[in-house]
């Protein structure tokens, strides 16, 4: 079967057949089995993952986004590459290649669509503060006027043709836009999504998403009245409109109805989901049966999904990785084959136009972020960062320009993607007749895919390298145990069974109406469904579904705590939601919110009865490194060792209620390990025993470090010696392996053992066991005591205070 394409008045004549060839016999039976389209998608596939993937290896240690990557193997693979030789182009780039590929990119641009209207927080528009509100909306509205202006004036100076006007707004428009998508992706690969400007990003890009969408369907029906008639614009009014009460007030209360069918902890039955996922095929078929694209129809349907856990995330979880890891590759590559690099000419005036309209544009919405930011006194560094993240160009852009090379050209060609929502392209192609040649020429689209690789490369390296989200961390202010008036303590809680060991430790601590105490908790869950962290305070925060099931139990341990000892503590409980990765910024960041001086971390690993391991989690270990190299104030990792069964509080009258010890071998760790102890001496049922280990072969060194060790055990000795409350014994030892059989000899006797990190410090009494370390992050006596071989139940705290610059 033959059909004729028409470009500049000449013909083209390209063959199928039909029924289309879809398996082979394989090469060594078949000499056309290349001609099969399954061989040759298979092929494609390969080609361009292999391509992508062997980019970004070598691309991501300059931090740039995997997008640059997929540019690249489209361009590869496509007319500008492999394209010139004659036989690669008669198997590959062949129209039914093009069709099979670009079926199943579209269909993956429809549900990364879908992906990310779940994932997008319509809730965040309404926290939004002005700067981010005012930046939204400059950014979208200067670029649009200047880059309206600019066209008017390069116009009348190149008296360009009506087409080419057409062109020319088109791509001014479609650069003026700032995607959620596009931004989302950019802050999440650069692991930005935890941090201040990645949260400030998502707002304003968000606000300027939702106002391009409205503008965008009232101009899309005015579009329709004006090229057809009133009545079809009526009719695709009424469709939208029932189409959306159907999917706010029969939808998503049918989706909050599953979500209360689903148990706590339990899985959100297949059922549910596999029917959302056809809702959004379904959704996707009904505007385009209307005239809108589908694009527009997933994402619409994907906003009716409540965020976060446990629907959302059991959607996203079933269908992202398909749709991120396969198709979408797909769909970047397939966008970018048809550039053709070498028809770029900077002397057709057309072309030299539109380099000057999207200069200009970039630079206003560069300037239309920057501006605001600075406005409102945003650090210059994070404002700089922020303007090169929000002007970057990705898949929406490159999808808008795909489309728009294809409008004008005729039904035989291969169907064009589906546009994306947040452009006006789609308009324009009902308002003006496009029948007459193409809106974008070949050399146009060539440079138009140059500007977005180029934007999405050189956004990486600067956001890269002038942001440091370490910087807010920095411990200018001394926030440690030592040099606080009041203490004020940050915990975390990681897992459930990590609340009783927490509540138990925090008792330790002897809160009374005399020295009262505060105590911020931060529960943790990883993100699964939204595209922006979810961040809330418990105590201010309104009826939330999803978010007060998961925190529901820590917020009632909590709760009961607080009211056993009444004023003598007060007690806020955050919940976060956010990727692993970028936990740590949160707690960071909520430290320093809360003037925390001490922060606790819970141990990575559970223990049974017995004494064996029950679960190890390696991405928790992580964590906790991350949070010891950043944290503005001191931290301590609380280890339990079975010591919920052996309760740290037993019947004070069979003795103290609390046995702890404290292994002192001296320095800033173990003197912030004392001070904690002399807090914890406060309670008269309570019993610490300070054990200092001096060497045995050497008389100790009298230097500034010693002097103060004498002082801090002094100082503790001194207010409690009458009370009893504190012991202190001397335990001289030769070295390491010494040591390891007196703290063994020790386990029985206490509940809770309090030791300094003591990171990379050398002594002869630890002499030998850095070598035997299983956790270097604890230190060689917190490693020691976390992994003895022992049944005995006993807590331990390992102490590492702040380093103040």
């Amino acid at each position: 079967m033959a059909g004729g394409v028409h470009l500049n008045n000449t013909q083209t004549k390209k063959c199928t057949s039909l029924p289309p060839y879809v398996n082979s016999n394989g090469w060594l039976q078949d000499e056309n089995a290349l001609t099969a389209s399954l061989p040759v998608l298979e092929l494609h596939m390969f080609a361009i993952f292999l391509i992508s993937h062997g980019c970004h290896f070598i691309l991501k240690r300059y931090g740039i986004h995997i997008l640059v990557s997929q540019i690249l193997a489209g361009v590869i693979v496509g007319t500008t590459g492999l394209g010139h030789q004659s036989d690669y182009t008669k198997i590959f780039l062949t129209i039914d290649s093009k069709q099979i590929l670009g079926t199943l990119a579209g269909l993956g641009y429809q549900l990364f669509g879908f992906i990310n209207g779940i994932k997008m927080d319509l809730a965040l528009v309404r926290k939004t503060g002005k700067m981010a509100i005012y930046s939204g909306i400059l950014s979208m509205v200067i670029p649009g006027v200047l880059g309206g202006v600019t066209e008017r004036m390069v116009s009348k100076y190149w008296n360009l043709e009506r087409l080419d006007k057409l062109s020319l707004i088109l791509v001014m428009l479609v650069q003026s836009m700032t995607p959620f998508p596009v931004i989302c992706s950019f802050i999440g690969d650069l692991k930005l999504t935890n941090s201040e400007l990645g949260r400030l990003g998502l707002s304003s890009v968000l606000t300027s998403e939702m106002l391009t969408q409205v503008f965008a369907l009232v101009a899309f029906f005015i579009g329709i009245a004006y090229k057809q008639r009133a009545q079809a614009a009526i009719k695709s009014v009424i469709i939208s409109v029932a189409f959306l009460v159907i999917v706010l007030y029969v939808v998503r209360p049918a989706m909050f109805w599953v979500i209360k069918q689903t148990p706590k902890g339990r899985p959100v039955k297949d059922v549910y989901t596999d029917i959302i996922i056809f809702g959004a095929l379904a959704s996707g078929a009904l505007f385009h049966y209307i005239g809108l694209n589908v694009f527009l129809g997933s994402l619409v349907f994907g906003l009716a999904v409540p965020a976060g856990p446990p629907l959302a995330s059991a959607v996203v979880e079933k269908i992202e990785c398909v749709v991120t890891g396969v198709l979408v590759p797909l769909f970047m590559a397939m966008c970018t084959m048809e550039a053709d690099l070498l028809k770029i000419d900077f002397n057709d005036y057309i072309l030299k136009s539109t380099a000057i309209v999207v200069f200009v544009v970039i630079l206003a919405k560069f300037g239309a972020y920057l501006v605001p930011l600075l406005y409102f006194k945003l650090p210059k560094q994070d404002a700089l960062a922020l303007a090169f993240l929000t002007s970057t160009k990705g898949i929406v852009e490159l999808g808008s320009f795909t489309y728009m090379k294809e409008l004008g050209v005729c039904s035989s060609s291969p169907p064009p993607p589906p546009p994306p929502p947040s452009n006006f392209a789609i308009v324009f192609s009902f308002c003006f007749e496009l029948d007459h040649g193409q809106i974008l020429t070949e050399g146009m689209f060539a440079f138009l895919v140059i500007t977005v690789l180029l934007s999405a490369t050189i956004s990486s390296i600067a956001v890269n390298w002038v942001y440091d989200p370490s910087r807010k961390y920095a411990g200018y202010q001394n926030r440690n145990i030592m040099h606080s008036k009041e203490l004020r303590i940050l915990t975390c809680i990681y897992r459930p069974y990590n609340t009783t060991s927490i509540i138990n430790f925090i008792k330790s601590l002897c809160p009374t109406i005399q020295s009262p105490f505060s105590v911020s908790v931060l529960h943790l869950i990883k993100i699964s469904g939204r595209a922006s962290p979810m961040y809330i305070s418990h105590q201010m925060q309104k009826k939330t579904v999803s978010l007060h099931s998961i925190s529901g139990n820590v917020i009632l341990s909590f709760k009961h705590f607080q009211q056993n000892y009444g004023e003598a503590v007060s007690v806020n409980v955050f919940t976060a939601i956010s990727p692993p990765k970028l936990m740590h910024e949160d707690i960071c960041t909520l430290a320093l919110d809360e003037i925390a001086c001490f922060l606790v971390l819970p141990f990575h690993k559970k223990w049974l009865v017995d004494g064996s391991i029950e679960s190890e989690d390696p991405t928790l270990r992580t964590l906790n490194c991350c949070v010891l190299e950043r944290a503005p104030c001191s931290v301590g990792i609380l280890i339990d060792r079975g010591n919920q069964v052996k309760s740290i509080f037993r019947d004070s009258s069979r003795g103290p209620s609390l046995l702890a010890a404290v292994i002192f071998f001296g320095g800033n760790d173990d003197r912030e390990a004392l001070v904690l102890a002399k807090r914890m001496s406060q309670n008269t049922n309570s019993n610490i025993t300070i054990a200092r280990f001096i060497p045995s072969t050497e008389e100790p060194e009298i230097n500034r470090d010693s002097m103060l060790d004498s002082q801090a055990l002094s100082y503790i000795m001194q207010d409690y010696i009458e009370n009893e409350t504190v012991d202190y014994i001397e335990e001289r030892v030769g070295d390491g392996l010494e040591t390891s059989k007196t703290i063994r000899s020790m386990l029985d006797k206490y509940d809770l053992f309090i030791v300094g990190r003591r990171k990379d410090i050398q002594t002869p009494q630890t002499a030998g066991l850095d070598d035997m370390n299983e956790y270097p992050e604890l230190g060689v006596i917190g490693g020691l005591l976390a992994s003895m071989d022992t049944a005995e139940k006993y807590s331990v705290l390992v102490v590492k205070q702040q380093v103040a610059l």
